[in-house]
């Protein structure tokens, strides 16, 4: 490459992490565009005439289910121990489609919004190996199990607006993992499998990170439109989820990733119906 020829741009590179099928592919696409990103050999921006991607690129397998299609996951046999591996190895999949999807999506976005981006693909891509490594160990692979599409759902939902994207997605749906992930450890550590703990506390440690970019981003759009953050938060609530939030919410880790307290009072007063229950059941 000469210095008269142009680099490619992120959002392409995004785009092509997120076309990607086969996980190994875009694991190692994730890899080698987040490297390149940090070598300064992407620029910042999008070509000329961009057409987002609509649809992101995932193996034949899983099968795709209702979530009331799924089994309950439980943590005293292997094959219990083993489907819920694999329900948090599909949750790290789609995390990185819905990184590099705010990317090459929302290209109007200042580039520290991409280079945010960027670190949470691949934080989310060495997350889906760490899972789907212990997955292999217990002697199933990533797409033996069906699993559901909730996530990817809602990337559809919130694609014209990017605002609702990090209202919902980093907020809302991944936020929900800073809630029960605590509780899915100390069930493992009590079963005495360490190795999957472990793996999850990696995992739960970055995850407030990623939330805390959403907050991040979410309060800047909110300022930059000239709204106020918490009633826009439960409007965006109300749209698109009915008004339902699922506690008991994580209010030390949701502090650290950008919500107030006077928010979480907010969405606790939405947990069912106002109730607040003592206990959340995994499923």
């Amino acid at each position: 490459m000469t210095n008269q020829t142009a680099k490619q741009t992120l959002v392409s590179a995004a785009a092509a992490c997120l076309a990607a099928t086969e996980p190994d592919t875009k694991v190692a696409l994730t890899r080698q565009v987040s490297a390149r990103w940090a070598a300064g050999e992407i620029a910042p921006g999008a070509p000329a005439d961009w057409h987002p991607l609509q649809t992101s690129g995932r193996p034949a397998r899983p099968r795709l289910v209702s979530a009331r299609e799924l089994p309950k996951r439980k943590l005293n046999n292997p094959a219990g121990l083993a489907s819920l591996v694999h329900a948090v190895a599909h949750i790290e999949f789609n995390a990185i489609n819905l990184a590099w999807d705010a990317v090459q999506r929302f290209t109007q976005m200042p580039t520290a919004y991409q280079a945010d981006w960027v670190k949470v693909a691949a934080e989310e891509a060495e997350h889906f190996v760490l899972m789907r490594d212990r997955l292999q160990a217990l002697g199933y692979d990533y797409g033996d199990l069906p699993a559901h599409d909730g996530l990817w759902d809602m990337a559809h939902r919130t694609a014209g607006d990017v605002l609702e994207r990090m209202a919902l997605v980093p907020r809302v749906l991944e936020a929900r993992g800073l809630d029960v992930t605590p509780g899915m450890i100390e069930r493992l550590r009590q079963s005495g499998d360490h190795d999957t703990a472990d793996r999850l506390e990696i995992i739960l440690r970055d995850e407030v990170g990623h939330v805390a970019i959403g907050s991040r981003w979410f309060h800047h759009l909110c300022q930059e439109r000239g709204l106020e953050p918490r009633a826009t938060s439960l409007a965006m609530i109300r749209l698109h989820l009915h008004g339902q939030v699922r506690c008991p919410l994580n209010r030390a880790d949701r502090l650290r990733a950008g919500f107030d307290g006077a928010e979480l009072d907010d969405l606790e007063g939405l947990c069912a119906g106002g109730r607040r229950p003592a206990q959340s059941q995994l499923t």
